[in-house]
């Protein structure tokens, strides 16, 4: 298979070319050199938002093309655009944001979709963004050959965004760690590299449309996940479980300030950890166990000094230590509302 990965240095893009180099498939990368490609990967230059940036795109054939552009559709556009005719699929790694808030919990592909999107947009927000980035993909490539990989919550090595990290870089820490409960709080997300080899599994199957691509619902808790953090960092941490209703008290921001995590039973929840993801399990996708996810994110963060890469055009997340301090010592002074659990 000739795979075109536009983007491929990072995060998901690379998961999406180390399988595919894994699976002997001839990739392709184009990017703007800021990161290097993967290697045995063929390199491509150009810079999608410049005036002539997609010169180095004019000649050239594929199988398939993943594309995971976020910014102004209108880049999806003029690229899917130009390779038609040369790729026989369009897979554009898109988002769960694209639909109308807020969906329900167990919402499917067929949920309605955020209004005033278009393909040839401008930069406007993420949920629009995405949204016109799959118009533009099938308006190029046609429904019958276009994948719309409606992702969630995306974890797993070489992540950029700035959520795992920084539980590990807490944790890692040790001592006394705000640990948002309940610890059963049901999480669904995706191993970047699970999602990569679904996207490669879709290419090879001829798969066309769209696809809530994340795990079951409750693959595993907010306890579960924490526990893992403790146990992959080897740190001396003490996970101090905190009601809901202690931390939003607090003035703390759920899925920012404290990643992953958003209060049970709210639209937050059923947005980001509920969705149907039927259609994607039939269709091949098979998730690894959260500890699996976490040790190996572990060890790459260890490898590259602790310091994991951050996306420019996100949010930075995380909870300051001295917020931190301060709400457990509140809530330990009250004399309620924490619970001490060390793995």
């Amino acid at each position: 298979m000739r795979l075109l990965v536009l983007g491929g240095t990072e995060f998901a893009g690379r998961a999406v070319a180390e399988a595919a180099l894994g699976h002997g498939w001839d990739v392709t990368v184009f990017n703007r050199g800021r990161h290097a490609a993967v290697p045995g990967a063929r390199s491509l230059l150009g810079d999608r938002t410049a005036p002539g940036g997609l010169a180095s795109l004019a000649r050239g054939e594929w199988d398939a093309v993943v594309d995971t552009w976020s910014a102004a559709p209108r880049a999806v556009r003029d690229t899917a655009r130009l390779l038609r005719g040369r790729a026989r699929r369009y897979v554009y790694v898109s988002s769960c944001s694209v639909y109308a808030w807020a969906p329900p919990a167990g919402y499917t592909e067929n949920a309605p979709l955020v209004e005033g999107a278009s393909a040839d947009a401008e930069q406007t927000d993420y949920a629009r963004d995405k949204r016109g980035g799959e118009l533009a993909a099938v308006a190029e490539f046609g429904a019958e050959h276009s994948v719309l990989v409606r992702s969630g919550l995306i974890l797993g090595p070489y992540e950029n965004v700035g959520r795992l990290p920084w539980w590990l870089t807490r944790i890692a820490r040790g001592g006394p760690v705000l640990a948002p409960g309940p610890q059963d709080l049901p999480l669904q997300y995706v191993d970047v590299r699970d999602l990569a080899e679904w996207v490669l599994g879709a290419v090879e199957r001829e798969l066309s449309g769209p696809y809530n691509l994340m795990s079951r619902q409750g693959h595993t808790t907010m306890g579960e996940f924490l526990d893992a953090c403790v146990r992959a960092t080897g740190a001396a941490a003490e996970l101090r479980w905190t009601d809901p209703d202690v931390v939003l008290g607090a003035g703390i921001e759920p899925w920012t300030q404290l990643p992953v995590w958003v209060p049970p039973e709210t639209d937050l929840h059923d947005a980001l950890h509920s969705a149907d993801v039927s259609r994607a399990l039939a269709t091949g996708l098979e998730c690894r166990p959260v500890t699996e996810t976490v040790t190996d994110t572990w060890t790459w963060l260890r490898a590259i000094g602790g310091t994991a890469p951050q996306r420019p055009d996100r949010t930075s997340k995380g909870l300051d230590p001295a917020v931190e301090a301060k709400v457990l010592g509140q809530v330990l002074e009250a004399g309620g509302g924490v619970s001490d659990t060390t793995p």
